[in-house]
C-alpha cells in the first residue's frame, strides 16, 4: 500500500531527515585514514541521540549496528568494526537512518578517503549526478519509471553499472514502505507519482558489473567483481510544486 502523507507527516518526516543530513554531514568531516568504521558508528550514535532522535538501523531485522559503513567493494549494508580501518584510496559509503516521533528518515553518501583513483572519484560525481537527475523527475504526474531511467540512463551513459538486485523505497511510519524505487527503467513506465508521497531515491553504481553477492555475515552486499562501488540517497517528498528534498543539510 502506498501512503499519501499530509504537510504535518512530511514536517515529521523532515524533522528525522534533518538529523540524518546533520549526522552525515558530521561524519564526512571525520572520514580520514586510520579512523575505524566504529569509530563512525559510535560518532553517529552519540549525534543522532544528542538531536532527540533514534538509530533506525539499530536492531532492524537484527541489524547489530547504528549505521552502515560500506568501503570500497562493499555495496550497502556493510556492518562497523574496530578491525575495519579506513585507508589511503579508500571509498567509504554511510548509510544513516533515524526515527523521531513516530517517522523515518533515511539518506546516504560515499566519501572518498584522501586522494583517491580518478576512475573512482569519477564514480563518485557520476552516483551524485544520478542521484539529482532522479530526484528532478519525482513529480506528481510522472512515473517511477522515469525515476529509474534518469539513473540509468546517465550511470550507463558514463560507462558504470546499475545494481539492480537492491533498489529505493517508500518511507515514513516504517522505514521500508511500498513502493520499490528501481535505479532503471523506461520512462513513462510504472506507478504514477502523486502528491504526498514520500520516497528514499538512492542509486547504488558500480565501476565493473551489476552483480553483487551477500557476504556470509548475512548483511553486507558486495560487487561480485571485487570492483568500487558508490551509494547516495535522500529522502523526497513528491509535492503538488514540485520533489523537495527532505534530507538537505
Amino acid at each position: 500500500m502506498v501512503h499519501l502523507r499530509s504537510e504535518k507527516e512530511i514536517g515529521l518526516i523532515r524533522e528525522s531527515a534533518r538529523i540524518v543530513a546533520g549526522c552525515l554531514q558530521h561524519l564526512r568531516a571525520m572520514v580520514r585514514p586510520g579512523l575505524s568504521t566504529l569509530d563512525l558508528d559510535q560518532a553517529a550514535r552519540e549525534f543522532i541521540e544528542g538531536h532527540g532522535g533514534r538509530c533506525a538501523f539499530k536492531g532492524y531485522r537484527g541489524y547489530p549496528a547504528h549505521i552502515c559503513t560500506s568501503v570500497n567493494a562493499e555495496v550497502v549494508h556493510g556492518i562497523p568494526s574496530a578491525e575495519r580501518r579506513l585507508q589511503e584510496g579508500d571509498v567509504v559509503s554511510l548509510d544513516v537512518g533515524v526515527q523521531k516521533e513516530g517517522y523515518f528518515g533515511d539518506a546516504a553518501l560515499s566519501v572518498p578517503v584522501g586522494e583517491v583513483a580518478p576512475e573512482v572519484r569519477r564514480l563518485l560525481e557520476t552516483t551524485e549526478a544520478a542521484l539529482a537527475g532522479a530526484v528532478e523527475q519525482a513529480r506528481a504526474g510522472n512515473r517511477l519509471g522515469d525515476v529509474g531511467h534518469a539513473v540509468q540512463s546517465l550511470v550507463e551513459g558514463a560507462g558504470f553499472s546499475v545494481v539492480r538486485a537492491l533498489v529505493g523505497h517508500g518511507i515514513g511510519r516504517e522505514m521500508h514502505e511500498e513502493p520499490q524505487v528501481p535505479n532503471y527503467g523506461m520512462p513513462g513506465r510504472g506507478p504514477k507519482l502523486l502528491a504526498g508521497m514520500v520516497l528514499a531515491i538512492e542509486p547504488m553504481v558500480n565501476i565493473g558489473g551489476p552483480e553483487t553477492v551477500v557476504l556470509a555475515d548475512g548483511w553486507t552486499v558486495v560487487t561480485q567483481d571485487g570492483k568500487p562501488s558508490a551509494h547516495f540517497e535522500h529522502t523526497v517528498a513528491v509535492t503538488a510544486d514540485g520533489p523537495v528534498i527532505l534530507s538537505r543539510p
